[in-house]
């Protein structure tokens, strides 16, 4: 049986624009005064905003007990994106979080991280190389570069990204060379990369499944298309007139049908 993960209440307090691609939001308030950082540093939360029903998940960057900050990478059109973009509200509004989770657990033998992802793995990839002592090296895959986002010391390649919704990790991968030891491989990024990944790991590596972690963060192949029916409207007219939200889910499903 399934439990579903707590929520919390959260105002976003900042937004901050960090690059092209890439917003920092800074969300507080007393909602969040029994949200638990797990430990983890690529620990994520579900996040829901104004309008919408539907959650997404986004690396936690940082929390000091008081202020939340997520890192969102940004697009034309997408559940965040448009509302994260909006240029007449966004801060003073309220959104919900859930309890965070992360997976990093590199094995207590490790002598060295790897670490290779795209933009949506920045926040991740950054919040680990603060975290630990051991030796790093970060392949990220940007459309652009974010000076200061990752420590000073941080060895790096930067990688072109090969154009939007587009990424060519798997290459980068097959092609690297290993350290020497138990070390702990760690990427994140587009979905089907990461399957090729996977596969590359256990069949070409050999590597026994505790030295790596390798998640799809979002799915490539498909154009971002606007979605034909805009929920906001249908979910602020739903709360003006009491409804629950099954009340409102209905609304949209039968104005999405509406629309063919």
């Amino acid at each position: 049986m399934s439990v579903r993960a707590q929520q919390h209440s959260a105002t976003v307090l900042r937004r901050e624009r960090l690059a092209d691609h890439l917003l920092r939001l800074t969300l507080g308030g007393g909602g969040l005064g029994d949200f638990t950082s797990t430990g983890v540093p690529d620990e994520w939360v579900g996040l829901v905003v104004p309008g919408q029903f539907q959650s997404r998940y986004y690396t936690v960057r940082s929390w000091d007990g008081a202020e939340l900050v997520l890192d969102v990478v940004v697009h034309d059109v997408g559940l965040v994106t448009e509302w994260a973009q909006r240029p007449d509200a966004v801060v003073g509004e309220t959104v919900t979080v859930t309890d965070p989770k992360g997976s990093f657990a590199p094995p207590a033998d490790a002598g060295w991280l790897m670490l290779v992802g795209d933009l949506t793995a920045m926040p991740a990839m950054a919040r680990i190389v603060e975290s630990t002592d051991l030796p790093v090296r970060v392949w990220a895959e940007v459309p652009e570069r974010v000076p200061g986002y990752l420590p000073e010391h941080t060895e790096v390649s930067w990688l072109a990204q090969p154009g939007d919704g587009v990424s060519a990790l798997a290459e980068v991968v097959t092609d690297l060379t290993w350290p020497e030891g138990p070390g702990y491989f760690w990427m994140a990024g587009e979905s089907a990369q990461m399957r090729a990944i996977r596969k590359h790991l256990m069949r070409e590596r050999r590597l026994p499944s505790e030295q790596y972690d390798v998640m799809g963060y979002w799915r490539g192949g498909q154009e971002r298309q606007p979605r034909a029916v805009d929920p906001g409207p249908i979910w602020r007219a739903g709360k003006a007139a009491g409804k629950s939200d099954e009340e409102i889910w209905a609304d949209y499903d039968q104005a999405r049908e509406a629309q063919g």
